[in-house]
């Protein structure tokens, strides 16, 4: 059975991935440990299974690194930056509970419903296609749950202290009025290295040397896409080649925009740092446009400009929950 799409409840939240975990691997043989805490936050514990459970479906690129060694450290990586995710998300949890917030049985009945009306599901398919993927509904229902809960905290404790201006909206069309005789949008490419918010230097120089092997891979000649494949730790483009699409002027970092913004067609530049770890870009098509009135462009620009703000304060109030709490990694 196909994985089917994933309730998606916002930016800001972390997206539900549906897809099929390694089932041989989950059954613990006898005289084993079975589990283990991995972290503690607050009065919150995260197990080791918790962690496998989100870290699992992200490793098919990692099962093809030939290297034993790489392949170690790759995966070593990858589940320090699905544990620092989890931390944030426990925060965002906590948070919730001190404001007294809360999501309703019937928020969360709707938003299966949803999801199972995006893949043209009954019932009964839903609950099997569930049951294939390492789900039974309570669990999925205490995942769902917990997503909405953690984007209606931030809307609530986040959202009210951003603010877009009518002057930041004019000075933002005037800078990209006088850019409107270039390209105006660029159909993106990327290979995510990721890397923990503070990567010790071993692992930053790591990551360097093998973003610099793929950028050489690239130029000369190398298929992006199937790079992207291999390496790149973005699960929702890694299956795609990369693939963002196109990308609008506005829509992404102002430090990369400058940047991809004046590469040609079939350029490859990195390794940039990100919030994420490192990253490499690829454009495969560039499109030139003409100025829109400010009255047209500017319902979009104040859009673009407060999801990007939206997500600095979202950043910023995560570290500050992150300073004030007692938080031990045990990984």
């Amino acid at each position: 059975m196909k994985p089917f799409k994933a309730l998606c409840v916002g930016a800001a939240a972390a997206v539900l991935l549906l897809a099929a975990t390694d089932a041989t691997a989950a059954k613990p043989k006898k005289g084993l440990v079975v589990d283990r805490v991995v972290a503690v936050v607050g009065d919150h514990v995260i197990l080791h299974s918790e962690l496998m459970r989100r870290v699992i479906p992200l490793t098919a690129g990692i099962r093809q690194i030939t290297d034993p060694a790489e392949r170690k450290r790759r995966r070593a990586s990858l589940e320090r930056q699905v544990l620092d995710e989890m931390v944030n998300e426990t925060l965002i949890a906590q948070a919730a509970a001190e404001s007294k917030i809360e999501i309703t049985s019937d928020e969360i009945d709707n938003a299966l419903k949803t999801v199972r009306q995006q893949n043209n599901l009954t019932d009964a398919q839903f609950a099997q296609a569930l049951k294939a993927q390492g789900y039974d509904m309570a669990s999925y229902r205490d995942d769902v749950s917990a997503q909405l809960l953690r984007m209606r905290a931030i809307n609530v404790l986040v959202k009210p202290r951003v603010t877009v201006s009518d002057d930041e909206v004019r000075a933002r069309y005037d800078e990209m009025s006088r850019r409107s005789g270039g390209v105006s949008q660029v159909h993106l490419r990327h290979i995510l290295l990721a890397l923990p918010p503070k990567p010790d230097d071993a692992s930053l120089a790591k990551a360097k040397k093998l973003a610099s092997e793929i950028v050489a891979k690239a130029r000369a000649g190398g298929d992006f896409g199937k790079l992207a494949e291999q390496y790149s730790q973005d699960e929702q483009s890694r299956a795609l080649g990369g693939d963002l699409g196109w990308i609008e002027r506005g829509t992404i970092p102002t430090e990369w925009e400058v940047i991809v913004f004046a590469m040609a067609k079939g350029e490859v530049r990195g390794p940039l740092s990100g919030p994420r770890g490192l990253e490499i870009f690829y454009v495969e098509e560039v499109k030139r446009g003409d100025k829109k009135p400010f009255a047209e462009a500017k319902d979009k620009i104040r859009s673009d400009l407060f999801q990007r703000a939206m997500q600095r304060e979202t950043d910023k109030w995560i570290d500050g929950l992150r300073e004030d709490a007692y938080i031990d990694i045990k990984l």
